[in-house]
């Protein structure tokens, strides 16, 4: 039997990793789980192993360890094995995609598709020492699956609020005081999801604006699908949350969007996002 370790170190990794996790079970070999809980909240469940210290993932000897982050501990042993979390999209206007930065810390990139495969092979041929496989995105998967039950009827919309952490292009600051004006004056109910690296005071304010409304919920962790099927439409920037939630055929407006097209309503002015919204919720 062969085993393999789930690394992770923020929430979001979790709907990437459960996919893996039952096609490990699938073939009949074991997994485990190390968290580094002083940055991810513990969500596994019940029926999912967890090795509690660096000592114990030692022990248990994987031979891989799987990560959709951008380091884990060279001392753990196994082929280290990167899927990512994200897509190649340059949201902070650099000529060079961070996305394909080469940390050093593993011997395997597992790709998401055609827009970040052919670079990876150069950056393979050139360095020699990790391979390069378009896999595709494990957690994309879930949003083609036939057995999903249709989407709750809503009331009235509701609109996801997914800004990235990235100083330049996040729009969490700007967007503050316009949710809780729009939650006060449109008839719609908002999900907020915040990425994990942004601020903890940033987290404190989101918190704090749906404790003082009814109609603002604050989702703690990324569910994929699961929680971009409780919504209508989405409100980001430039984050890479963007193309996943449009494979479910919904729409989205950006505030300041680095890259903006026809694919999104991209607004520049805060007092312009109702209106987007508005036009988008009516296609």
């Amino acid at each position: 039997m062969k085993r393999y370790l789930l690394f992770i170190s923020h929430s979001y990794s979790y709907s990437m990793l459960r996919p893996i996790q039952a096609e490990i079970r699938r073939r009949g070999d074991d997994c485990a789980w190390f968290v580094e809980e002083e940055t991810c909240p513990n969500m596994l469940t019940s029926d999912e192993k967890q090795l509690k210290s660096i000592e114990e993932a030692i022990a248990y000897n994987p031979l891989a360890c799987i990560v959709p982050g951008n380091w884990v501990y060279d001392f753990i042993p196994g082929i280290k094995v990167h899927t990512f979390h994200g897509y190649p999209i340059q949201k902070r206007f650099e000529k060079v995609d961070d996305h394909f930065e080469i940390r050093e810390w593993f011997d395997i990139y597992c790709t998401a598709g055609p827009s970040c495969t052919p670079t990876f092979k150069q950056l393979e041929a050139k360095h020699k020492y990790f391979k390069v496989y378009e896999t595709g995105g494990p957690k994309i998967d879930a949003f083609f699956d036939p057995t999903l039950p249709p989407e709750t009827p809503r009331k009235r919309p509701c609109i996801l609020y997914a800004p990235t952490f990235s100083r330049s292009v996040t729009s969490a600051d700007a967007m503050l005081p316009v949710i809780g004006r729009l939650a006060e004056t449109r008839d719609w109910d908002w999900h907020i999801l915040l990425h994990p690296k942004l601020p903890a005071k940033t987290f404190d304010a989101y918190r704090a604006l749906a404790s003082q409304h009814s109609n603002i919920e604050f989702v703690e962790v990324n569910e994929g699908v699961l929680t971009y099927r409780k919504t209508d439409l989405m409100l980001a920037d430039s984050s890479s949350v963007i193309l996943e939630y449009m494979i479910l055929d919904k729409p989205v407006v950006t505030f300041n969007n680095s890259h903006p097209g026809p694919h999104i309503l991209n607004v520049t002015v805060p007092d312009k996002v109702g209106d987007a919204i508005v036009e988008a919720l009516q296609p």
